[in-house]
């Protein structure tokens, strides 16, 4: 084991009180060094170094909305519940622990961001999830084996661990914050605060965390922290929203000083229940009541196991000849199939995101040598679906997808919206057609991309209760199905057939398909008569 104990500085020298008076502040911008006193005082920073807060919260799934079901909300998983958090921000530690129902879920997603399917399922009720300085792992189960979570993810572990107002405090007194502050009128959330009519003056201070986050808080005039911002980098959404809600009346008194909020609100993704300004518009992604809080019970060090220090985060592709110029692309959680035509290359699905996708690209390149990728084509949308998207956009590959997958994509992904956070090949060189309609074909039921000897078959597969805009490829030649969630092979099967796997069997019998292997997206290819021994 590898023991490690990260000290961070409490403060920094804070400006005399002369200086700060005779600084002059642009129009418009305010001096946060009197905010962020008067916040500190209000609720007792400086006596708490560390909090443990336990209730009952929910979760939601970045990504995995179906869309069309006309939910502006991040699908709601399983209650977590036994739900506990212990911060130490001076020790760089957070450690979350809940009881969910097993069978639903990657195991390696607590709520938000970082749903990856074609990686092991929950199977045990008891979940850990912890952070320490740069390493993150989880437990699936009390004794289970640490698995280290992805270096991104790990990140966004350390970052939430700051976005609760005495974590933002404390983080704006770190080198390099540099708080800016402003002030704005605000009125209330209809959704929240009811209907309004005086508006609020409002301070927003502002900080840099980690060299990249730009983070504010909304101070109200109680100087207690209402709303905490940022941006996380998204391979679907880029920028995107990244924020928690704490609520006035509901901070509890802790003593010696001490008040802390007891209801915990978190979007990922912009608060947009009219759409009014993107088609994805999910939002609520963690939240619930923490009002059993216990001050100053410090974890004084973490011991991040063996098994966390040796992971392996290389990328790697694994191509493997399915049959003459038809080759699955693994090597992850997600596959890719890459299909030869005459003169040109027919890429199924661009998943995960960008580094993974430029890696399949070159992969084709060395295996089909002069031959251009002329077409991607698009299982789903579901967000691990579609990362790299925008990669064979900038390489000029056509996007196939189903029609009702058209807005979401030309509106919220396909786009020039900014990319600070990660910067991607379309963001850093958008090509002039970007907004022009060339890169896509949209398939209603049946589209066939063919050379006059191979074809590659698209139907649109209906209904799933699991998507809407499924598509499914077949190769009549090679008497193949490619295909997404509707049967994988990356883990044992389940008891039960699935309604998706239902939908395959009725999709393939629909058209009359005559099928002797199944090339998943997540797993191995298997044979018919295996699938068919499963749901018959």
């Amino acid at each position: 084991m590898s023991r490690i104990h990260v000290t961070l500085p409490c403060a920094l020298l804070l400006v005399a009180g002369s200086q700060a008076a005779a600084q002059d502040f642009a129009p418009g911008y305010l001096d946060p060094e009197p905010i962020l006193r008067a916040a500190e005082e209000a609720i007792g920073t400086h006596n708490l170094e560390c909090v443990t807060v336990v209730g009952e919260a929910y979760s939601g799934a970045v990504g995995q909305q179906r869309l069309n079901d006309k939910n502006v909300d991040w699908p709601r998983g399983a209650p977590l519940e036994n739900y506990a958090r212990t911060m130490h921000w001076n020790a760089g530690t957070m450690i979350e622990t809940f009881d969910r129902a097993p069978g639903m879920n990657p195991a390696s997603w607590k709520y938000g961001v970082g749903w990856l399917s074609g990686t092991p399922t929950q199977r045990n009720t008891r979940q850990q999830f912890v952070v320490t300085g740069e390493h993150a792992w989880h437990r699936d189960g009390e004794d289970a084996l640490p698995m280290a979570a992805r270096p991104e993810d790990a990140e966004i572990w350390q970052l939430d661990m700051w976005l609760n107002p005495h974590g933002f405090l404390k983080a704006a007194r770190l080198p390099g914050a540099n708080p800016v502050a402003s002030w704005r009128w605000e009125l209330g959330e209809m959704g929240r605060d009811g209907p309004t009519t005086q508006p609020e003056r409002v301070r927003i201070v502002s900080i840099t965390m980690f060299g990249k986050y730009r983070v504010d808080a909304t101070v109200n005039s109680q100087n207690l922290l209402q709303r905490i911002h940022t941006w996380v980098g998204d391979p679907v959404l880029g920028d995107m929203n990244y924020e928690h809600e704490f609520f006035n009346d509901e901070y509890a008194d802790l003593g010696d000083g001490i008040r802390f909020p007891t209801r915990w609100h978190s979007h990922q993704g912009w608060d947009d229940n009219y759409q009014a300004q993107s088609i994805n518009a999910g939002h609520n992604s963690f939240g619930g009541i923490l009002d059993d809080i216990t001050p100053n019970d410090c974890i004084t060090d973490i011991e991040v196991p063996e098994s966390v220090l040796a992971a392996d985060h290389s990328l790697r592709i694994d191509a493997q000849e399915l049959a003459d110029g038809v080759v699955l692309l693994g090597g992850a959680s997600h596959n890719s199939v890459a299909v030869e035509f005459d003169d040109f290359v027919t890429v199924i699905e661009a998943p995960i995101d960008e580094a993974r996708s430029l890696a399949v690209i070159e992969t084709v390149v060395e295996l089909f040598p002069g031959k251009p990728i002329r077409f991607v084509v698009n299982t789903h949308q579901k967000h691990d679906h579609i990362g790299g998207l925008r990669t064979y956009m900038h390489i000029g590959a056509t996007i196939v997808t189903q029609r009702q997958n058209f807005a979401f994509y030309t509106n919220d992904v396909l786009n020039y919206a900014p990319r600070t956070m990660a910067p991607d090949m379309v963001s850093l060189w958008p090509p002039t057609e970007l907004a022009e309609g060339y890169y896509y074909e949209l398939v209603t039921e049946n589209y066939v991309i063919s050379d006059g000897q191979r074809n590659l078959n698209l139907s649109y597969v209906h209904p799933l209760d699991h998507v809407e805009g499924m598509l499914m490829a077949y190769l009549p030649g090679e008497r193949m199905v490619i295909e997404a969630d509707l049967f994988d092979t990356h883990e044992p099967l389940p008891a039960e057939p699935t309604q998706a796997n239902l939908a395959l069997l009725n999709q393939v019998r629909r058209l009359g398909l005559d099928v002797d292997t199944i090339v998943p997206i997540h797993g191995r290819p298997a044979a018919w008569s295996e699938f068919m021994g499963f749901v018959e």
